[in-house]
């Protein structure tokens, strides 16, 4: 029998499983222990690079997203261990974690489960390591904003149990399911996780039924774990809304009484009404208000600019027409707004230039449209330089007035601040992890070398050691930390995350022999990845290009298809696809129909960069082509793929 049986459940976060499994493989030395690692049909090459890179874990791989709850129970009916870990792929653990754990779960026969203290990627304690259980009460108090405004209290604190000192053992309600640890016998009284739950709510549920079957249920401060939050879902999206909601109203339906139950869902209600419409205004806010704002200031100063050119120096109140003037004044404004976004206008940092240029090239293409018109639609070029000016005043002085109030979006920046990264680690992880750097073309100002011993160094980098770590941050101005995996134990690294976590840096952890530095520098993100990226699809500019790409072939492929249908395999799909891209639905190069959260978000594809290959290639060379794409994008590529697939655009 084994000492403990991990279960790690994978959803297209390889580079966070890399780091998981390294973690893990540390932390089982001085126990027996197998690995078990569930992949619900990720499409990043998971399974492939588990098979090649850690051979000895016990690989199950989905056909299709069973959710978690059903990947768990598929792992847990085959495990054998004593105990049985539920740990999430975006985590880190100590190498002592286990051993710890397991220790005082052997000292504490009245422990079903465990949960731990975790930091997220920049050192913060995560209040979601102990949680009360949300009784209508309980979830009145977190929905309506009582629990954060009076987190020592115990009646109002209960939901994360703030009142609790996170740096000691408590006995708690509720385990995190990204770090679940539980006694096998228990599990075999109390059942596994509920296959009613998709995502989210199945750890509360387990919880709740090992404290029903006479079980306790410990939160662990004595050691920790990092747990990169948020990769699995945005949590300011309104599915994860509904999905997290839904959760908790199976769970009220399941285990309070009638009258609790419907209490409970009336919150839920309530709950999914009110979060709902945050994320939907949150949204609008971001993406919508401010181009919004834009268009109806450039068109109200367009009708104000016309009455005045009227009345000043036509002499006559109503000299244009006025169904002319309501379609034309909209046009313009959109128009400029258009061609302003593709000029990079609306990228961060704001850059008057890029906005001044996207203009102009707005009012040469209206003047090129105005010049191609009736001679009865053409009603004066005056008002449209007259527009364009003042265009140009309104993106400059509202910039500016949102830089003035300090809107982060439209700061002025000269250029973006420089990293100053320290790699601490062995000499030899330093040069390949500061390659890598350099591949990946961070902009990184300084990057010093801190040596893992306190052996003295000729690199030119070098600066210091391991343990000089807090004068090298202040003498320095350091804002990133990179730890060599290979070299510095997680415990080591999570110690000093707490050790510095007021500073206000950035932490990454670089796993041996791996193309990907990793980190988060923010509660709400799941964290940064650093791989080699020359120039990135994702690149708002790049975007753009493909954007341009799509609506200019799409318009191309429309106008000439009377003669390409007839070379298309599947005439009728043809002519849809055209009509996809052009509206934005799908492109016509990415990673095909399925997401790709391991590479740059891109639409759904007609083709992929596959397909310029004649023949059938592996799905490990596949995974390359897309990583390549990518990460060096250029819209020739699309051209080429297009051109090698000219039968196969109805795909």
């Amino acid at each position: 029998m084994y000492d403990l049986s991990v279960i790690i459940v994978n959803y297209n976060v390889k580079h966070f499983v890399e780091q998981c499994l390294h973690s893990v493989v540390n932390a089982s030395k001085n126990l027996k222990v197998e690995v078990f690692l569930v992949d619900n049909n990720s499409v990043d090459g998971s399974v492939a690079f588990v098979k090649q890179k850690f051979p000895e874990v016990k690989l199950i791989a989905n056909k299709i997203n069973t959710g978690f709850a059903v990947a768990n129970n598929q792992a847990i009916r085959q495990c054998s261990g004593k105990y049985i870990l539920l740990l999430n792929p975006d985590t880190v653990v100590q190498e002592d974690t286990f051993e710890k754990a397991i220790q005082f779960m052997n000292e504490h026969t009245d422990a079903g489960g465990l949960g731990i203290k975790m930091v997220d990627g920049k050192g913060n304690f995560l209040p979601e390591s102990k949680r009360g259980l949300p009784t209508p009460s309980v979830a009145f108090y977190k929905i309506f904003g009582l629990s954060k405004l009076f987190p020592g209290s115990k009646k109002f604190g209960q939901y994360h149990l703030t009142y609790l000192d996170k740096n000691k053992n408590h006995v708690v309600d509720v385990l995190s399911g990204a770090f679940m640890l539980l006694r096998k016998e228990t599990l075999d009284k109390v059942g596994i996780l509920d296959e009613n739950y998709f995502m989210y709510g199945e750890d509360i549920d387990l919880s709740y039924r090992i404290t029903l079957g006479g079980f306790k249920n410990y939160y662990f401060a004595e050691s920790s774990i990092i747990h990169y939050k948020g990769e699995s879902t945005k949590k300011s999206s309104v599915n994860y809304v509904f999905v997290f909601y839904k959760a908790m109203a199976i769970f009220a339906q399941k285990h309070f009484s009638s009258g609790n139950a419907k209490l409970f869902g009336f919150l839920i209600h309530l709950a999914i009404y009110l979060r709902a419409t945050t994320a939907i205004a949150a949204r609008f806010l971001k993406q919508a208000f401010f181009p919004a704002i834009d268009f109806i200031l450039i068109l109200l100063g367009l009708y104000l600019i016309k009455d005045f050119y009227e009345s000043e120096f036509k002499f006559a109140q109503g000299f244009y027409q006025e169904k002319l003037i309501n379609i034309a004044f909209p046009v313009y404004t959109l128009i400029w707004m258009f061609f302003n976004f593709l000029s990079g206008g609306y990228d961060k940092p704001t850059r008057l230039v890029k906005m001044v240029r996207g203009v102009l090239v707005g009012t040469a293409t209206i003047l090129i449209i105005y010049s191609l018109l009736p001679e009865s639609y053409r009603f004066s070029r005056a008002l449209i330089l007259l527009g364009t000016v003042y265009t140009v005043l309104i993106y400059s002085i509202t910039r500016l007035i949102y830089h003035l109030v300090r809107i982060k979006r439209f700061a002025f920046k000269l250029e973006e601040k420089s990293k100053r990264i320290i790699i601490i680690g062995s000499e030899e992880e330093f040069d390949r992890v500061y390659n890598l750097l350099k591949e990946t073309r961070i902009n990184a100002g300084f990057v010093g070398f801190v040596s893992n011993n306190e052996n003295g160094l000729k690199n030119a980098s070098f600066i210091g050691n391991f343990s000089q770590i807090n004068e090298i941050v202040e003498i320095h101005s350091i804002n990133e930390i990179i730890f060599c995996a290979r070299d510095i134990s997680s415990q080591n690294i999570i110690e000093q995350m707490l050790t510095l976590v007021t500073k206000g840096l950035d932490f990454k952890i670089a796993p041996p022999q791996s193309l990907s530095i990793i980190g988060s520098n923010s509660i709400d993100t799941a964290g940064d990845l650093y791989v080699i990226d020359v120039n990135n699809v994702g690149k708002p500019e790049n975007k753009r290009k493909k954007r341009l790409f799509d609506l200019m072939s799409s318009s191309l492929l429309l106008l000439f298809s009377p003669i390409l249908i007839f070379i298309q395999k599947n005439k009728l799909q043809f002519i849809g696809n055209c009509f996809r891209v052009f509206f934005g639905i799908y492109s016509w190069v990415g990673y095909g129909k399925a997401p790709r959260k391991d590479l740059p978000e891109l639409k759904p594809s007609v083709l992929t960069p596959a397909d310029a290959s004649n023949i059938d290639i592996a799905n490990d060379k596949i995974n390359l082509l897309f990583l390549s794409y990518s990460k060096d994008y250029k819209v020739e590529k699309d051209i080429k793929i297009i051109f090698k697939n000219m039968k196969n655009l109805g795909n």
